[in-house]
């Protein structure tokens, strides 16, 4: 069995965010992490591996030191790492995103794909289904849960305040949510394996059916119209209420008032 994982660096918020004249992140003047809910698909696919011996292969897109992920993946277990990095693929959205890795993943080898329900840059949870519908696979989202019998992949998937069991036959794509599973630590034995590990790089030119005009920046519909910082919420408002009665019935009718209850 052969699982590609989608993983993606995005900006470690704690050190703060930076933003090129376009709008678009300066991802190269920021601290990076794997992304989590990626980073729990990766954990679902290392589990796989444990049971079934499947080899797993991850694949990123982004700058060249998106490649730090990759280790990291190799590090708690993964068996391959693909990196496509292009600079005409660079300010691309949804769509030209999905498009460039379902273009690279038509070079590989897969039943199964495992991406993030989102990441923490965007939130937008749109590349992994757009994936699917490019290579026109089936998609099962929002898992919490993934087991794998034979050729077809059973998943508990959330839903608002309860959940679905879906069934798919491979070759299918999951998205990820962060509960699947806490993430592995990397092994001494991985972060060597790691370091000598040689990572598969691509660019514009190894991706298998897409056109130019739906990459990077100039092939995304999405534009950005402002980009900031985090606005800092205010002080808000301050009561002194003179008897604990009183401020239970300030709190309740603030909740009415806002229809909370």
């Amino acid at each position: 069995m052969k699982i590609v994982v989608c993983i993606k660096q995005v900006p470690d918020t704690k050190g703060g965010v930076k933003f090129n004249p376009d709008g678009t992140l300066d991802r190269g003047a920021m601290l990076a992490i794997m992304n989590p809910d990626d980073k729990a698909g990766l954990e679902a696919a290392l589990k796989i591996k444990d049971a079934t011996g499947a080899e797993v292969t991850v694949l990123t897109m982004g700058l060249p030191k998106a490649a730090d992920v990759l280790r990291e993946a190799i590090a708690m277990g993964a068996d391959k790492g693909v990196l496509v990095t292009d600079r005409v693929l660079g300010g691309a959205d949804t769509w030209a995103t999905s498009t460039t890795l379902a273009g690279a993943l038509r070079n590989i080898d897969y039943d199964l794909i495992i991406t993030g329900r989102q990441a923490i840059d965007g939130d937008t949870a749109q590349v992994g289904p757009q994936i699917a519908e490019h290579l026109g696979i089936p998609v099962i989202s929002y898992a919490q849960e993934i087991a794998v019998d034979g050729d077809t992949v059973t998943v508990k998937r959330q839903y608002d305040d309860r959940y679905h069991m879906l069934t798919a036959k491979m070759p299918c794509l999951v998205t990820a949510l962060s509960e699947l599973g806490a993430p592995r630590y990397m092994t001494p034995g991985g972060i060597k394996t790691a370091c000598a590990a040689e990572i598969t790089t691509w660019g514009r030119a190894d991706l298998k059916d897409v056109e130019d005009c739906n990459l990077g920046l100039n092939g995304s519909p999405t534009k950005i119209a402002k980009a900031s910082d985090k606005v800092r919420k205010g002080a808000g408002e301050k009561v002194t209420p003179d008897s604990p009665d009183e401020g239970t019935a300030y709190i309740i009718g603030k909740l009415k008032e806002k229809h909370v209850i």
